[in-house]
């Protein structure tokens, strides 16, 4: 049972996370939500949409100027106080790794800390513990944060991924956050090549059938890109069919650019699998 902000979710319930950068530099927006006034027009279009959470990030994953912890602070913290007094029963996560931003945030009014990284600060998790919020553990090889893989070599990739998220998350709950409000995520490219990031999509099974909700992160992602041989612009379709893969194999959180189609995708995946009845089903009925 995931648990997040009071609100209880079945091992069925499918939640769409929905992206908001506040970087002049994102790989996907360019820049688009930097400002205040559309970055509070994109969370007021995706809670429109039907996003379950909002999942606001102050920078870039990939290498760039380097962004100090005030700073990152100065781009998030006012903006999420400002979500959460307009939208208080939203469900609102934080894209960082650090300790000090990740109490800040939780101090204005966030829910869930989305730690990309893979515990590179320790000491989130023990935010997340002193503040009672969830916490997102990833799978990230050792990488430390915003650089590029390099020839990384596992023996079993989603072994090694479900030890790393297991042990994060293991941890995190003996510090004292609340187990069920704690997600592991296999991190696709993070600290992976293609090839890795396609055979956790295909055994993603093996890591939900640990019992802790899995959170993937697929959209407009390079092994996308690599596989369909595409820019970052035309990946939707294949953002969608990892997405539906992962969504028959059970993952619970999808953190996306699409949320429209990523609710499609995924309410279709529900029927097919049998826990969500059709919206309409009158063919051969009337």
């Amino acid at each position: 049972m995931l648990r997040l902000r009071g609100r209880e979710y079945d091992r069925d319930a499918a939640l769409v996370m929905a992206i908001v950068n506040r970087t002049p530099d994102s790989f996907y927006d360019r820049g688009a939500t930097w400002d205040d006034g559309p970055a509070f027009e994109r969370v007021r279009r995706v809670v429109d949409q039907g996003a379950d959470i909002v999942d606001i990030g102050g920078i870039k994953a990939a290498p760039g100027e380097e962004i100090g912890a005030d700073e990152e602070k100065r781009r998030i913290v006012d903006f999420v106080a400002g979500v959460r007094q307009e939208f208080p029963d939203l469900v609102i996560s934080v894209d960082t790794w650090r300790a000090s931003v990740g109490r800040a945030v939780c101090e204005a009014g966030a829910d869930l800390l989305n730690d990309a990284w893979g515990g590179y600060d320790p000491e989130l998790a023990e935010v997340a513990a002193e503040f009672g919020v969830g916490l997102v553990c990833t799978h990230t090889g050792g990488v430390a944060p915003r650089t590029r893989p390099h020839r990384l070599h596992y023996d079993d990739v989603v072994r090694e991924a479900i030890d790393s998220t297991v042990a994060l998350a293991e941890r995190a709950v003996a510090l004292g956050a609340p187990a069920e409000s704690v997600l592991i995520d296999p991190a696709h490219d993070f600290g992976k090549n293609t090839w890795h990031s396609l055979e956790l999509t295909r055994r993603l099974d093996e890591m939900t059938a640990t019992g802790w909700p899995v959170l993937v992160s697929l959209s407009n992602k390079d092994f996308v890109g690599e596989t369909l041989d595409l820019p970052v612009g035309e990946r939707l379709t294949g953002t969608l069919a990892a997405t539906a893969v992962c969504a028959w194999h059970g993952a619970q959180v999808y953190r996306v650019h699409e949320v429209v189609e990523t609710r499609q995708v995924l309410d279709m995946v529900a029927a097919i699998r049998g826990v969500r009845p059709p919206a309409r089903a009158v063919r051969g009925l009337a």
